[in-house]
């Protein structure tokens, strides 16, 4: 999970109902979500065993507050899945593994370790080391992580905290380190963190340069406006939710650069590095003593992202299946018990090696065959309306669509290869959306002619066309509401029956929007000052190149010289043909304008203390030469919204 889609969300995550009122399924929906019931083994009660196997205690409703009294995370809204039946607005595999992630606590996996899980996004493991506690991934916020923390020492001993390891670059992983340790105590020495070769880098950069895109896209994806319920959010798939709170961030002191074992407070780690797979830096870990292999987010209970829906470079899933080939070939008949850092654990050698190897095959698969049905010449969805997996996967839970889907996960192996252009050229440079739609509308009879139509089609179940179809008698006339209450109904009903909590969240957060565009609050960059903070400098140029307009810098031209005096860095910027460019290490002879601040003036503009006039004004900042340049500059930058129109045409 990463940086700025969950630093955005995350504010968002408790969300309230928009007034409008959701439609019942219908008897369509409801005759496809009873089919699922007979097509997948329901009996199967394993995951719920293994689910539950070491609980030790647990916090009432899982509820955790901040220091400021405000719930962080809590079970409570998530009542209404103590219901084995699943209701028919739901879909029934889906609910299944609603119910299992909604399982908390605190849990022995082994001799000295344990994890918590069910009280944020993310599991939080705790290794027993000869001096003090080894955090595995310190979760989503410091509220979470705290309260985490202070569940075991109620029943465990109360120990420091040693070290902290951070498997992966996703936010939910790491931003609740405050939580466990704080910098004075890693900068004393006292607490070691170690981290994937590259962990930095990636952890900071993954959505900086399309973040308004991803959060404004998050937002669908985790349905973080919507009531939970069962005619709203149920699930994530990968978890409850989101935890609210502030995100930090405490750079490693140590990288693993390379596999193999390392002593940690006297506990032997076996380290494998797994690069870009699941997160652009990852790694997995076995415990040689206690014989348990923790694979981070390689592994799950579920088909995981190939391509995520929030957007996100395409994952590589031939890589992915091989880093699983590796450690089952090397751990699969030495381990006890598989854990990771979201779900429950498998229990026993064989479950696991049956586990590892169908994990292994399952994105094998999804690679292989979304690769050869391209090389036959098939579409993108031709493909995703082709592929289906095998019994001997599609049988097995921990297979199952519930976060990525074989469907938009195929579509994102094409990407990979072969971008968004299906070698048409009639698709090359098609019409705008909005011309699209009005032709199209046009061409069919126009708005009332279409809606009648659609309105049968919506009689008979056919909700794919009528979303497809509705979309653009709404882009071609937004203001027609009777479109967009057809459009928003159809989506709801894709929603009830999606297997996947993010499609089910995307399709539900659209017939919100179609219905009562909602008013939202904006993002307090206080919330994650250290991730602000932890951006490098060219991280910080690069966001003022994509926030320059174009057309206004059109003829525009400046030089600038950049000296940060705290870190030593010194940078060229230079704008010219309406686009800006830096160079590190360099200083032009004759520039316009040379701008002297330090980086923790810069860090103080970017969460919003200051800014640069203010900073100006104060001598914070120093410039010689001519002022106007970097105003000007200034002058030419966006200010991106953040809740842009996507089931609408843009504003």
């Amino acid at each position: 999970m990463s940086l700025r889609t969950l630093t955005a969300v995350t504010a968002l995550s408790l969300a309230v109902a928009a007034t409008a009122e959701p439609n019942p399924p219908t008897t369509a929906t409801r005759e496809a979500n009873a089919a699922v019931l007979q097509q997948l083994d329901f009996s199967d009660r394993q995951a719920f065993e293994d689910a539950r196997r070491g609980f030790i205690a647990a916090l009432p409703d899982a509820m955790v507050k901040d220091e400021q009294g405000q719930i962080a995370w809590g079970n409570t809204r998530y009542a209404f899945l103590d219901s084995e039946q699943a209701p028919a607005s739901v879909n029934p595999s889906l609910w299944r593994q609603a119910r299992l992630n909604a399982i908390h606590g605190l849990f022995q996996v082994a001799e000295g370790i344990y994890q918590v899980r069910g009280m944020d996004l993310a599991n939080m493991t705790i290794v027993e080391g000869e001096t003090g506690l080894i955090i595995i991934d310190p979760l989503l916020t410091p509220a979470t992580a705290s309260a985490a923390l202070r569940l075991y020492r109620q029943h465990r001993p109360d120990r420091p905290v040693a070290a902290v390891i951070y498997t992966h670059t996703h936010v939910d992983h790491f931003g609740g380190v405050k939580g466990v340790t704080t910098q004075a105590d890693v900068d004393s020495g006292r607490v070691r963190i170690y981290a994937p070769d590259g962990f930095m880098e990636h952890a900071v950069s993954e959505n900086v340069i399309a973040g308004a895109a991803m959060t404004r896209r998050a937002k669908y994806m985790y349905g973080t406006e919507l009531t939970a319920g069962p005619l709203g959010h149920v699930d994530t798939g990968l978890g409850k939710g989101l935890a609210r709170g502030p995100l930090t961030l405490i750079p490693p002191t140590d990288l693993v650069r390379q596999s193999g074992i390392q002593q940690i407070d006297g506990v032997d780690i076996d380290f494998q590095l797994a690069p870009h797979s699941e997160a652009p830096a990852e790694m997995m870990m076995y415990f040689p003593a206690q014989r348990v292999l923790n694979t981070a987010e390689i592994t799950s209970q579920h088909l995981h992202n190939v391509y995520t829906l929030r957007g996100a470079e395409v994952r590589d899933p031939n890589r992915w299946s091989r880093y699983i080939d590796q450690v089952l070939a090397q751990y699969g008949e030495s381990s006890d018990v598989v854990i990771a850092q979201h779900h429950w654990p498998v229990w026993e050698t064989a479950h696991i090696q049956a586990f590892l190897a169908e994990q292994r095959d399952l994105y094998k698969f999804v690679h292989d065959q979304s690769v050869r049905l391209m090389n036959h010449g098939y579409r993108p969805g031709e493909i995703a309306e082709t592929l289906s997996l095998p019994p001997t996967l599609a049988s097995r839970w921990h297979a199952r669509d519930y976060y990525g889907t074989l469907r938009h996960n195929a579509r994102g192996v094409y990407q990979k290869y072969l971008g968004w252009y299906d070698a048409n050229p009639a698709n090359l440079n098609p019409p705008t959306p909005v011309d699209s739609a009005r032709k199209t509308i046009e061409y069919m009879g126009g708005q009332e002619a279409v809606l009648a139509r659609a309105r049968k089609d919506y009689e008979a179940g056919h909700y794919r066309w009528v979303a497809s179809v509705m979309s653009q008698a709404v882009f071609a006339d937004p203001s027609n509401q009777a479109a967009r209450d057809l459009a928003a109904s159809a989506l709801e009903q894709l929603g009830y029956q999606a297997e996947s909590g993010p499609w089910r969240d995307a399709y539900l957060s659209g017939a919100q929007e179609l219905r009562e565009p909602l008013s939202r609050q904006a993002t307090n960059p206080a919330m994650h000052t250290d991730l602000l903070q932890a951006l490098d400098t060219g991280m910080f140029f690069d966001l003022l190149g994509v926030r320059l307009n174009g057309p206004k810098a059109e003829g525009k031209r400046s030089v600038m010289n950049w000296v940060f005096t705290d870190s030593g860095e010194r940078f060229r910027l230079n704008l010219q043909n309406s686009a800006l460019t830096w160079l590190p290490d360099q200083q032009d002879e004759r520039p316009d304008a040379t701008i002297t601040l330090t980086r923790a003036v810069l860090d103080d503009i970017l969460v919003r203390k200051t800014s640069f006039p203010e900073a100006i004004k104060t001598g914070a900042i120093k410039i010689n030469g001519d002022a106007s340049k970097l105003a000007e500059l200034l002058g030419l930058l966006d200010t991106f919204e953040p809740d842009f129109s996507i089931v609408t045409p843009r504003r």
